[in-house]
């Protein structure tokens, strides 16, 4: 039985953890924070707050994954009166029914998509401009990046597809992604993986394999290679808890410029007391904005949206995610230009800005899997491992 290190508590560690022990190896798993679970964490008390509008799309492998060793758990489905309460703000009010273009987008097949070209200037030449820009505004969903339209058109176009699909692949595990964790933690736990919290990792072991499943920064300054660079987004998160009132939408989605709101208890009511509605939502922002740009459109948008949400509201955070929104890819790259999963000497990456491909969660669980399957092989005949030097001081290498 061969010996792997893995680093970082969240989804691409916990399954990188999985898939080594379930092949026999003996896994060690540290954790800087005290609780499990990184970018997927749920916060504890009366709001159930995500790191941010969390989805799990069912189109990708980590689906099957999951629900092959009953690890998704119950969902939250969206009942049909509250779909139909989506809302779409496009030309200064709030619509019903999504523009043509973007529907028309949004079917086109993906194989003569362009990697070199963005986004704005091939949809463009097939809708016009006000409609490439709408269907580019509406793929923040999936992105959390201020301008959609300057990345790479095979990039955003396979995100557009996979956010306006219907039925749709978004799904919403009841009580928060926690209760996922929860259970990929059991699972480890079974297999005999050994997970330490509040453990910061100072320095790689270099005699066993080692995952670093941790934020592209952190991984950098932890593995000491200053090419882990990849552009990410910025995005400002608002949290916001408000008594319930009839009619308040859904979901805002914005097309006139890149935004998303939703009501997540629409859903699920678990999140939030009884009588009380959670929101939750991101708007991306340039590297010139502030949060407080972020915040005033937001607050615009819940004026459309939700009337009278000032005068109800209860709870309220605000907050900033830089680097923490996943791999965005410009024109004339794809996934596989990302910093690769095999860094020499036995280290290995995995998350959301390694090269792997997939959208939102899958990138993690894709480079997780690879991660994994080389460390494998690596540590095939390799020493008992050390433990590596550690504090219990507890910093999240995931949100460093």
């Amino acid at each position: 039985m061969h010996r792997i290190t893995v680093v970082g508590g969240g989804f691409a560690g916990l399954t990188a953890a999985i898939t080594a022990a379930e092949a026999g190896a003996k896994v060690t798993l540290y954790e800087a924070h005290h609780t499990l679970g990184g970018r997927a964490r749920t916060a504890e008390g009366p709001y159930r707050t995500n790191e941010g509008p969390h989805a799990l799309y069912s189109g990708g492998p980590h689906w099957t994954w999951l629900t092959q060793r009953d690890l998704i758990g119950p969902l939250a489905p969206v009942p049909l009166l509250e779909g139909s309460r989506l809302r779409l703000h496009l030309d200064g009010a709030l619509r019903r029914v999504p523009p043509l273009a973007l529907l028309k987008l949004g079917r086109r097949k993906p194989e003569h998509t362009p990697v070199d070209t963005d986004f704005l200037t091939w949809a463009t030449a097939h809708v016009g401009e006000a409609g490439a820009r709408a269907a580019a505004n509406y793929t923040a969903v999936a992105l959390f990046h201020h301008d959609p339209g300057s990345l790479s058109a095979a990039f955003v176009h396979e995100r557009l597809r996979r956010a306006a699909k219907l039925p749709p692949e978004a799904h919403y595990p009841r009580g928060g992604w926690a209760n996922v964790i929860d259970r990929m933690a059991a699972r480890a736990w079974n297999l005999g993986v050994r997970m330490e919290t509040l453990a910061r990792v100072d320095t790689l072991p270099t005699d066993t394999p080692v995952i670093v499943a941790t934020s592209l920064d952190a991984a950098r300054r932890l593995i000491g290679d200053p090419s882990l660079t990849w552009d990410s987004g910025r995005t400002t998160l608002i949290d916001l808890a408000v008594r319930t009132r009839r009619g308040d939408a859904f979901a805002v989605s914005d097309l006139d410029a890149p935004g998303w709101i939703e009501r997540f208890t629409a859903q699920d009511r678990t999140l939030a007391p009884h009588g009380q509605q959670l929101i939750q939502g991101q708007i991306p922002i340039s590297p010139a904005e502030s949060k407080a740009d972020g915040v005033a459109r937001a607050e615009r948008l819940l004026d459309l949206g939700f009337p009278g949400w000032r005068e109800r509201a209860v709870w309220r955070r605000e907050s900033v995610a830089h680097g923490r929104t996943g791999a965005v890819d410009r024109p004339g790259t794809t996934w596989r230009d990302r910093p690769a999963v095999d860094r020499g000497d036995g280290v290995y990456l995995a998350g959301d800005q390694v090269a792997a491909p997939g959208v939102l969660s899958e990138v993690s669980f894709n480079s997780a899997i690879t991660a994994a399957t080389l460390a494998l092989a690596a540590g095939r005949g390799s020493t008992p491992a050390a433990r590596p030097s550690t504090s219990t001081t507890p910093i999240d290498l995931n949100h460093a």
